[in-house]
Order: structure tokens, then C-alpha cells, then sequence
């Protein structure tokens, strides 16, 4: 079983910056792709970015293309999700998601285990 845990959620202004992270309980996490969601109220979980399990693939979710970076120093460390330029359409609820079997699986059910989720809200 994987728990993993978000961190780094906040309040910022509209043009802020803000780095979540992701960290897992177990070493397995260095065989698991790994992705970030969000939800924002009232809408379904969607797809942000994804990153493979060496670090050396991404993909990300065409509206935050150029604004938010998914990164991994090792297949050990924890996963961050840098975002640039916040709108106040970013604000939701950033998962973290892992164990998908492609790093571009865009479907929420295509992931496997889930971090419980930290709130970002962008003030316009």
C-alpha cells in the first residue's frame, strides 16, 4: 500500500508562484509513475501533469502547458508540481496521484493510489 502526501498548498495572489510536493510512505514509489490532479468545487478531478517513474518522460494537460513544471531530482525523491503565473482558474484541490501504468494516462481511474489532496487558492 502507497499513502502518499501532498504539501505546499496555499493562498497566493493572481501572478504568484507555488511549488506543491509529493512525498510516498514506501520505496516502491521509485518504480511508480506519478501525477497531479485537481478539483476544483463542484467539477471533476482533472488531469494537470504526469511524470514517469525515471524522471525522464512528462506530459502535461494542454491548459497549464508552459505554467507548471512536474519534476523529479531521482526515481526516490519527492515529486513537485512548480506553477507560474497563477490564475484564479487554478484554484482547487491539487492531488497527487501514483501507479498508473503510462505516465500519460489523463483518467483519474487509471491511477491507483492518492494522496488526500491540498487546497490552492488563487485570489484575483
Amino acid at each position: 500500500q502507497v499513502q502518499l502526501v501532498e504539501s505546499g498548498g496555499g493562498l497566493v495572489q493572481a501572478g504568484d508562484s507555488l511549488r506543491l510536493s509529493c512525498a510516498a510512505s514506501t520505496r516502491a514509489f521509485n518504480r511508480y509513475n506519478m501525477g497531479w490532479f485537481r478539483q476544483a468545487p463542484g467539477k471533476e478531478r482533472d488531469f494537470v501533469a504526469a511524470i514517469s517513474w525515471s524522471g525522464l518522460n512528462t506530459y502535461y494537460a494542454d491548459s497549464v502547458k508552459g505554467r507548471i513544471t512536474i519534476s523529479r531530482e531521482n526515481a526516490e525523491s519527492p515529486v513537485s508540481l512548480q506553477m507560474k503565473s497563477l490564475k484564479f482558474e487554478d484554484t482547487a484541490v491539487y492531488y497527487c496521484a501514483a501507479g498508473a501504468s503510462s505516465y500519460r494516462e489523463t483518467r483519474s481511474s487509471g491511477w491507483n493510489y492518492w494522496g488526500q489532496g491540498t487546497q490552492v487558492t488563487v485570489s484575483s
